[in-house]
């Protein structure tokens, strides 16, 4: 009889074959199970050319199952939702008190809360784990946001441990995340934050190719420079190397034969849309979602540019003549102030959510478990740790003494950006907002003493002085009437 496995893995889609691969590399042994058998014999075969690795592959539920070590521990990485419940209804009918479950996907973290109520009741521990990093993070090292049953993970730590992606200077990228659906919720808030790093890169090769004419191998010198600076980042680094692989199919370089329409899965609008629930503005975050949004209008963006070019509007309003190393330098300074913005924001949606769930999460430890492995893996996220670590009770990255100074610094160039791209017609909604956040933040006063004026005008809803204690409310119409007799 073959010796049990330490830990299962069902699901065997690319992230799901590099996990298991990953696992059975740093000497674990592993059993791997697939709907569909085929995946099952490839990744066997996989383990075999990468190493002759400990993995094990079963083609039915039950003898999967019991091939693992007990307490079992079973990783499922499928589709979020109900292909989720369907693989847990068909392993749990195996499984015994004590067992766990880990769902590796992006869900949603109330799906997570409800089934590891549901699966207590049976004896049974689960976990929700974000997993960022892709194909590669998956193989050779991920970030991993754990989150649910404590017991659970105490089971896998020392599995997840050396699996996750190594920083020398920090660790492990992986801790346990906290109660509930919070580590679920921690990796939405990550991919927020990755759209909104996107976006940004974006514009600032929007303007540099639109108003300064970058060539792409020029464009591909200016990210390489810039990756070897503050802004160094896996997504810096990825944009370097796009700038320069030439079209294997065509004349030209690849970058220019991709059609500019931007697909997405679902978790930079739960972010959004838990900013609103919770009522913290995340402007940088939404524009990004805004972008892809208008980007799928691709037919009638083609058709828009015919009605408004007939009337005399090109794509490009004016050719500005700039100094080139002048603008270069400026988008730098303003995508990283941009950036300083997006973080501040996903970071405040944390906490918010944190108190709201009483989760308690430790921001400066979750920065610590993407500063490797993960897609905004960057130099830049040990800043922010230190400054959670300076205050713990930071209400904003934006009045951190060190990153105040840099935004202050830099907020010269960045309305430079802003306002270039304005006068050339080209749309920067990601660094625009992140300056109105900025502008807005750093205010002590705002014109919502006239919009609260309003809203108790028309309805009633009363208001507060500046100058005394209480809520108000005055008939504006009456006395307004009374005035134009």
């Amino acid at each position: 009889m073959a010796p049990l496995t330490r830990i299962g893995l069902a699901g065997l889609a690319v992230m799901g074959q590099n996990l298991a691969l990953n696992i059975a590399e740093k000497g674990f042994p592993i059993s791997v199970y697939n709907r569909t058998t085929l995946k099952v014999d490839e990744t066997v075969e996989r383990a075999k050319q990468e190493g002759d690795l400990p993995l094990y592959g079963f083609h039915d539920p039950e003898s999967f199952v019991k091939s693992i070590q007990k307490p079992r521990v079973i990783i499922i990485l499928v589709k979020a939702g109900a292909p989720v419940d369907q693989t847990i209804k068909t392993l749990s009918v195996y499984m015994e008190k004590g067992d766990c479950i880990i769902d590796g996907g992006n869900e949603w973290y109330e799906n997570t809360e409800r089934r590891e109520k549901a699966l207590a009741e049976l004896g049974l521990l689960y976990l929700g784990m974000g997993v960022s990093g892709g194909e590669d993070g998956a193989r050779h090292g991920p970030s991993l946001m754990p989150g649910g049953s404590f017991e659970a993970y105490k089971h896998i730590e020392d599995i997840l441990l050396k699996v996750a992606a190594q920083v020398p200077d920090s660790g492990p990228c992986v801790t346990y995340i906290g109660k509930g659906g919070s580590g679920n919720f921690v990796k939405m808030v990550h991919n927020g934050i990755e759209y909104g790093d996107m976006q940004l890169i974006a514009e600032a090769y929007d303007v540099l190719k639109s108003v300064g004419k970058l060539t792409n191998e020029e464009l591909c010198q200016v990210f390489s420079e810039w990756n070897k600076g503050e802004l160094l980042s896996f997504l810096i680094e990825i944009t370097a190397d796009i700038f320069g692989v030439k079209d294997d199919k065509g004349e030209g370089y690849l970058v220019d034969k991709v059609l500019d329409k931007t697909g997405m899965k679902g978790t930079g609008k739960w972010t959004v849309q838990q900013a609103a629930e919770l009522s913290v503005a995340a402007p940088t975050i939404a524009s990004s979602l805004d972008g892809r949004f208008l980007s799928g209008l691709k037919e009638e963006r083609v058709e828009a540019a015919k009605v408004f070019k007939s009337s005399g509007i090109r794509d490009m309003l004016a050719d500005q003549v700039v100094d080139k190393e002048k603008l270069i330098h400026d988008v730098r300074q303003a995508l990283y102030a941009s950036k300083i913005c997006s973080y501040a924001q996903g970071m405040n949606l944390i906490r918010a959510k944190s108190a709201e769930k009483g989760w308690n999460l430790k921001l400066g430890q979750l920065t610590r478990i993407w500063k490797g492995g993960c897609i905004i893996r960057a130099v830049f996220l040990d800043r922010i740790k230190k400054a959670y670590d300076r205050n713990p009770n930071l209400p904003n990255l934006l009045v951190d003494p060190e990153f105040a100074k840099e935004i202050i610094e830099r907020q010269s160039a960045w309305r430079r950006v802003v306002s270039i791209a304005i006068n050339s017609g080209i749309s920067t909604p990601g660094m625009s907002s992140s300056l109105a956040y900025f502008d807005t933040y750093r205010r002590s006063k705002l014109p919502a003493n006239l919009v609260q004026a309003q809203r108790d005008y028309f309805g009633a809803h009363t208001y507060e002085r500046i100058d005394i204690d209480g809520s108000f409310h005055t008939e504006w119409f009456k006395i307004a009437r009374q005035s134009k007799i």
